[in-house]
């Protein structure tokens, strides 16, 4: 949500937001609600002082003239009454107009309707080459037998999938790598470093957060707009959601709280099954295990002051290119248009993964800043030294989306005899160096 304040300010930016968004809504109708609403406000606050002061001097009448003053408390009551339920309405009609007012993209973000618009800012690595034709992920998954989507779809339907074997320690050595990286001080320092000399090295506090949350709290992290909803798993009798990402609970860890400065950046890792309905990608995708119902993955929050929040977001989007480059798999990152982001991400950055399967790249990681746009909703502050209080800013972002990554790397180190080679930071938590039908 943005400051009210500063959309009276800056409409013109506010205009300017939901075009490139490629969003509908009516600004100059959001300005003209909340005129009403602070006329209301004012009006209301006039009935109680009047009434409070008809009602305090009854106690010293008598009479007529008492009568007379409980007569006009009861119709200042009455009048209060019909004020203040105008007032609720036109509250909640404003709120909701709030909600759908997206963030501000920065300066640097393009502007365009798609990802036509994206820009490319590097590339690391080559596309992986072979003396074979290469097999994409299904193929060698179905033949190592390591991946069964067949049988989950007898099980639990279309879109999910069996993880097996190698596959299924591939996940875990992840897993553990990912934890094991972003807790680590002296790794965190020489990211940090690299971008910034000198810039906070506090490692990642590692988290399992709940994958059920509740409608409001949701809300709060705006990640429940109407096409959101179509998105979510929704369990009606007990009205909460599923989680799509770790980050709708990693958000709001802090909620209704007030942090110290000393205590930022305050960075957690949290991994968590995650689940998407794929409302809006019939026939996109059906194959293998890039686009499912179910996934896992590990992922990123992180409150920082405002001064800092585009530092962090450079800080976190390096880490993450380290993760890869240990990984030896080929990339590119790409700044996200204005109309292929979300309605609260201020400036998005994705790294794109080579899947020689389909030769092309793929996004495997996003990493998004969300200045104060969901902390003003959950209501998260950091005070300063002196006193002073402000919203934080916050930055989510993908370690390890773990479908995906089996991808890049079941299809970037095939090798002609059927057999999979383990990256090599990851071996020895696998136990092994490649996969093989036997594993």
């Amino acid at each position: 949500m943005l400051d009210i304040a500063f959309i009276r300010e800056n409409p013109d930016k506010v205009v300017k937001a939901v075009q490139s968004k490629g969003l509908t809504f009516d600004v100059d109708n959001l300005l003209k609600i909340d005129e009403e609403r602070r006329t209301m406000i004012q009006e209301v606050d006039v009935l109680r002082a009047e009434q409070n002061k008809v009602s305090v001097s009854i106690a010293s009448l008598s009479g007529k003239e008492k009568e007379k003053k409980i007569a006009d408390s009861a119709k200042l009551k009455k009048q209060l009454s019909k004020r203040e339920a105008e007032l609720r309405r036109t509250q909640e009609v404003f709120f909701e107009l709030m909600d759908a007012v997206p963030n501000i993209p920065f300066k640097d973000v393009p502007i365009g309707k798609d990802e036509s618009a994206n820009k490319v800012l590097r590339k690391w690595g080559k596309p992986t080459s072979f003396d074979f034709k290469p097999k994409d992920h299904m193929e060698i998954g179905e033949e190592l037998d390591i991946i069964d989507t067949k049988k989950a779809s007898e099980v639990s339907g279309t879109r999910f999938a069996y993880l097996k074997g190698g596959a299924a320690l591939l996940e875990f050595a992840l897993i553990h790598y990912a934890f094991e990286i972003l807790t680590s001080e002296k790794i965190i320092k020489k990211i940090a470093s690299s971008v910034k000399k000198g810039y906070s090295s506090t490692p990642f506090i590692p988290v399992v957060p709940p994958v059920i949350i509740r409608p409001e709290v949701l809300s709060q992290m705006a990640r429940l707009s109407g096409d959101d909803k179509d998105e979510r798993y929704y369990l009606k009798q007990d009205d909460l959601y599923l989680v799509g990402s770790a980050e709708h609970t990693l958000g709001p860890l802090h909620m209704k709280e007030t942090l110290e400065e000393k205590e930022l950046p305050k960075r957690y890792v949290g991994f968590s099954t995650s689940f998407r309905r794929e409302a809006g990608s019939y026939g996109k995708d059906t194959k293998g295990i890039l686009r499912v119902h179910q996934f896992d993955k590990v992922e990123i929050e992180s409150f920082t002051t405002g001064e800092n929040s585009l530092l962090e977001q450079e800080f976190i989007v390096a880490l993450q290119e380290y993760l890869m480059q240990s990984l030896k798999l080929p990339y590119q990152v790409v700044l996200i248009s204005t109309g292929d982001m979300g309605k609260p991400d201020a400036r998005q950055i994705d790294i794109e993964t080579w899947m020689p399967g389909q030769d092309l790249y793929r996004e495997t990681h996003s990493s998004d800043l969300m200045t104060d746009y969901q902390a003003r909703r959950l209501n998260i502050r950091v005070r300063f030294k002196d006193g002073t209080k402000q919203f934080v800013h916050m930055n989510d972002a993908t370690v390890f989306a773990i479908g995906r990554m089996l991808i890049a790397i079941l299809e970037n180190y095939q090798k002609k005899d059927g057999s999979v080679k383990i990256p090599a930071v990851l071996q020895k938590y696998v136990g092994v160096k490649e996969i093989k039908k036997s594993t």
